[in-house]
This record gives C-alpha cells, structure tokens and sequence, in this order.
C-alpha cells in the first residue's frame, strides 16, 4: 500500500524534480488538524498536506480545498499552485510559497503600513474576482455565511468554549441570547454576494520578497465584504493599534470605491456588527484550541482579544448588546 512518502517520490519522478535525498519538515499547523510538511532537495521544495478523510467532513473539506484552490489560482489570485492530489488518501503536493507569515514581518515592525496596504489590495481582488464563476456549491459547510454560522459557530462558540469552558462562568448566562440574535440580525443585512476566505488573517498570509501569498482557503463561501477587513485588522497576532486600524479601513474604502462607486455608506453601516462577530469566532476559537486541544500557545492571544471585543462593542454603543457589553466590561475589569 503506498503511504505520503511514496506519493510524493512519484510525483518527484514523474516531473524529474527528485533529488539526490528529499528532506521533510514538518510543519505547524495551528489549529488544524490537518499535517504540513516542507519537502526539499536540490531541485526546489514543495508544501505536502495530509488531511485522510477518516471523517466525513474532512473529506468534504479536502474536496473544497481542492475545488476553491484551483479557482482562486485560476483567476490570478497567489494561492499555491495545487500539482497534485488524491483525495481518497487526502493527500496534496502544492507550490511552497515561502517560510515567512504576514505576522512574523510585522509583528515587531513599526513600519507596517506598506505592507497591509498591498495586502488590502489583494483582500479586494479575491472578493471581487474571486465571485466571478465561483460555485457555491464547492463549499463543504455553507454556501454563505449567514446567520446560522454567526450563531452556531461564533457567538454559541464563544459562550460554549470561552465563557462557560476556560472562564468557567456559572452564572444564568441566558440574557445574552437577544444580544447575540441581535447582533447576527444586523450583521446579516450586509450584502453577502462576495468572496469570503473567513480567516484571512497575518498567519494565512505569506510574504516572500515583495510577494503575498494566501493559504487555508477552504473554508471560503460567499460572504459580506466587512467580515475579512475585520479579519485582518482586528487579528490579534499582530495587534496593529487603533489608529493603524483607522489609516488602513480608509484605505480599503478608498481603493473598494474605484470598483463599487458610493459603497462606503451601506460598508461602514454593517462594519462592526461583523468585527463583533468575527472577535467572538476569535475568542471562542482560542478558548477551544487552548482547554479543549491542549495549545497553550493561544492563552497569550485571549486578553488582547478580549480587549478588542470591548472596543468594538464600545463604538458601536446599540443598545440592543448591553448585555453582552456590560459582560465584557467586566470580564475586562
């Protein structure tokens, strides 16, 4: 029975791009569960993935990583190039777009301007190109995110997993539902007919020289525009300041008028209902990966996210989350 080594050395013969001796490193994969390797030898170096659909929906999700991907690279988007695959193993040989993420760049910059300006450019391509022919149907959860993703996934995941599970609260948290059927009610007003990769964030982004490179699409549908502008500026990896934050929303309305003239109003409208949304994915996503996974890594990421879901909440002021903003308050304290 052939195993991953096997797959890649054939491919290796097959395209003469085998070595001499191929060396494996294995990659970290944060909160996936899929497994990254970097194979390289003298002839070059290529990304191998390992996601054997044992269960069901990974096999669902390799078939949308593959199906995404190789639309997204068809319409120009720096995705890697997927060379080949099996999808009953699970397995997929893709272009290796360099070692360094958007974070590891700028974490420590105070010049990051530059940088998340192209990257803003690039978030506006794949949402506008990448809808054109974009089949709903290639996405293994929902076709769009809508408001049973907001509150099954994001705002439940949120109580779930960091209110209830690493807080640890007992209390009647049940006052929090109108707040979180309210919130997921004005973020679904927004135009949702757009491309959404849903976690488009400083560790999915690769930067190699002066190129950028997007990976972990699959979870891609269609979607509001807002929701991976929040991605990426509220990303708590890198914690770009709240006035960083401000040059870059204006930039992004600046460069998405000259494609969708007079947009900004109804933008700016839906904007920080859908950061909320995405800070409550965020926080119930590190609160999982840490108690439930055991990644301990993601505890230095809750405060700041924590914070930023405070702020958010704050400018918004509506009413209606009170409930949720006076919690917040006080888990900030």
């Amino acid at each position: 029975m052939m195993n991953l080594q096997g797959f890649v050395k054939i491919y290796q013969d097959d395209t003469e791009s085998g070595g001499k001796e191929s060396n494996w490193r294995k990659l970290p994969a944060d909160g996936s569960k899929r497994i990254f390797y970097r194979v390289s030898n003298e002839k070059g170096s290529w990304i191998v993935m390992a996601n054997p659909p044992a269960e069901r929906n990974a096999g669902k999700e390799n078939l949308s990583y593959l199906k995404i991907g190789k639309h997204l690279f068809s319409k120009g988007i720096p995705v890697p190039c997927i060379y080949r695959f099996d999808l009953d193993h699970g397995w997929f040989i893709m272009e290796d777009l360099g070692e360094q993420n958007l974070q590891e760049i700028t974490v420590n910059s105070d010049s990051r301007i530059p940088i998340y300006k192209k990257v803003i450019e690039l978030l506006i391509e794949i949402q506008l190109k990448g809808r054109e022919g974009f089949n709903p149907e290639w996405c293994y959860h929902t076709k769009r995110y809508d408001r049973f993703i907001m509150e099954k996934f994001e705002s439940d995941y949120f109580l779930k997993y960091f209110l209830q599970g690493l807080l640890s609260l007992k209390q009647d948290l049940s006052q929090l539902r109108s707040s979180f059927e309210h919130l997921s009610y004005c973020a679904s007003l927004a135009d949702n007919n757009f491309v959404l990769h849903r976690d488009f964030q400083s560790r999915n982004l690769i930067i190699k020289r002066d190129k950028i490179g997007v990976i972990d699409w699959q979870g891609a549908r269609l979607g509001p525009l807002q929701y991976d502008l929040a991605c990426l500026l509220i990303d708590p990896y890198v914690g770009l300041t709240k006035d960083e934050q401000m040059v870059l929303y204006d930039y992004y309305l600046t460069v998405l008028e000259k494609y969708l003239p007079r947009i900004s109003p109804s933008f700016t409208e839906h904007y920080l209902y859908l950061a909320i949304q995405r800070n409550l994915q965020i926080l119930g996503a590190f609160s999982y990966l840490s108690k439930i996974q055991g990644k301990k890594r993601f505890l230095a990421y809750v405060s700041p996210a924590l914070r930023s879901l405070q702020r958010l909440l704050e400018e918004l002021d509506d009413s209606k989350l009170y409930p949720l903003k006076r919690l917040v308050e006080r888990l900030s304290g």
